[in-house]
């Protein structure tokens, strides 16, 4: 019997982009404050394979939210069988109707 292959993590354009803004809009202002929070996601989304369903059920079919605590901020991820792909990263301040 073959082994299953892991889990793999992608990202859409979209989520890497607003990774992106979201950390070089902290780091403007605290090169410090966005390593935590790029080490604070980068932890969560690196358990994702392990825990696929630890997200929140989202309105929309099969997306999951994942609250990245301590900070403001909202991962939003649909798990798969093969793999967990990254939807969008917003700031859990912005208007619902700009969420996915």
């Amino acid at each position: 019997m073959g082994q299953a292959q892991p889990v793999k993590v992608r990202f859409t354009p979209r989520a890497l982009a607003e990774l992106a803004a979201i950390l070089d809009f902290v780091a403007e202002r605290s090169p410090t404050g966005a390593r935590r929070i790029q080490y604070r996601i980068r932890t969560l989304i690196e358990l994702l394979p392990d825990f696929p369903h630890s997200g929140q059920l989202t309105s929309v079919e099969r997306l999951r939210r994942l609250v990245v605590i301590p900070f403001p901020y909202v991962i939003f991820y649909r798990p798969d069988a093969d793999d967990i792909v990254i939807v969008s990263l917003r700031h859990t301040a912005r208007e619902p109707e700009l969420r996915p």
